[in-house]
């Protein structure tokens, strides 16, 4: 069970559109990633174990024959900081190699991504758990797999000073970065949880606000909204700039405060006729969480100047080195919390029961894990 609070919805399960949000305006562009060296070479290394039958279908890293280009979505934020340190270090280049046109494109929360991504627009994207779980229920199973973890925890609700808890928020108005996205979901959820009801339209007990995280800083600024549930670095914002504090961190909400902030989705189509490129996108993606720990300080800088790029300001020093403490890098997409996060949307009325059976093929994670001597992810 995720919640610790003794009042866990026991409905059954779901879960909606959306991730984290973003600073940048949503669906512009990001500087095409600069050709790198060679891609590593192909590990002979078997599949680690880990997935289960469920995810029947294993994926086999032939290569592709002739140039390929790679359209990889993500957010100009600290929530996606091993993307962000992927494209600025040159780290997915150098895996991806020369025969590989890497090209980014930034999003301010996750349904703009899905959107992009149903539309054929980007390859693969990184997100957060409730997107990916929507649109893995409206194309029927057919749209996307699950690859790769990238980040757990940086979730917070953020309120005035004056309110302690759930009862102090009744009648008031509380923001999230987008209507369905995963810390709209988790809102929803902890509301009912204490016996608030919340609608789609900003109607019951709370006023739920879904907007973009910069007017969620202004808002919160000018006292047009009492509180706000968002990830890194704008928590840290609300706090530092606004004069929040922090509510609640939601890692006390699941076991061993580990949940699912952001992972990387591919979808199947580009999968299944480029296994060999996100084999290498995968490669990138362990030097990036690899570098990051080995030079946290390069990596904060790396990260605010890929923020800069897409949104056309930096964040200040005391903001990236306040929220980079509260996040965890991994390559485990902690599959366990991505079935509490559905039942979560599907009982705020965000989400019809899905059969989340398949939604992972962690297939080439688990071989590139062995090929550096590491443990096995799972998918459940």
């Amino acid at each position: 069970m995720r919640r610790s609070l003794p009042a866990l919805l026991a409905a059954g399960l779901g879960l909606v559109a959306a991730a984290c949000g973003s600073s940048s305006s949503s669906g512009s562009p990001a500087s095409t990633a600069a050709a790198g060296t060679t891609a590593a070479a192909a590990t002979t290394a078997a599949a680690a174990s880990g997935t289960t039958a469920a995810a029947a279908a294993t994926t086999v890293a032939t290569k592709s024959s002739g140039p390929v280009t790679l359209r990889l979505g993500y957010f100009p934020n600290v929530t996606h900081a091993p993307a962000i340190v992927g494209f600025e270090q040159g780290l997915f280049a150098k895996a991806l190699g020369p025969d590989v046109t890497l090209k980014g494109a930034t999003f301010n929360a996750g349904p703009e991504a899905v959107e992009s991504l149903n539309a054929e627009a980007i390859d693969a994207t990184f997100i957060g758990p409730n997107p990916a779980i929507n649109l893995w229920a409206k194309s029927k199973g057919q749209a996307i797999k699950i690859v790769a973890g990238t980040t757990s925890g940086g979730a917070y609700l953020i309120t005035r000073p004056e309110i302690n808890g759930a009862a102090d928020l009744k009648g008031k108005k509380v923001a999230t970065p987008q209507l369905g996205g995963t810390q709209d979901v988790a809102l929803r959820s902890w509301l009912l949880e204490a016996g608030l009801k919340t609608d789609k339209s900003g109607g019951g007990d709370v006023a739920v606000v879904p907007q973009a995280n910069a007017d969620t800083l202004a808002a919160f600024k000018t006292g047009d909204i009492d509180g706000a549930w968002v990830p890194e670095p704008w928590a840290t914002r609300l706090v530092q700039e606004g004069g929040g504090k922090v509510l609640l961190d939601e890692k006390t909400l699941w076991p061993e405060g580990k949940f699912v902030t952001t992972h990387l989705i591919v979808s199947q189509k580009f999968l299944k006729d480029h296994p060999d490129t996100v084999e290498h996108l995968i490669e990138g993606l362990a030097a990036s969480v690899d570098a990051i720990a080995a030079d946290p300080a390069a990596a904060q800088k790396a990260t605010n100047a890929g923020i800069e790029k897409a949104t056309g300001k930096p964040l200040s020093d005391k903001v990236i080195t306040g929220s980079w403490p509260n996040l965890e890098f991994t390559l485990d997409p902690i599959a366990s919390s991505l079935a509490t996060s559905a039942k979560d949307a599907q009982a705020v009325g965000l989400l019809d029961p899905v059969d989340l059976t398949g939604i992972y093929d962690l297939t080439i994670l688990n071989k590139v894990l062995a090929a550096q001597g590491k443990p096995a992810v799972k998918d459940s």
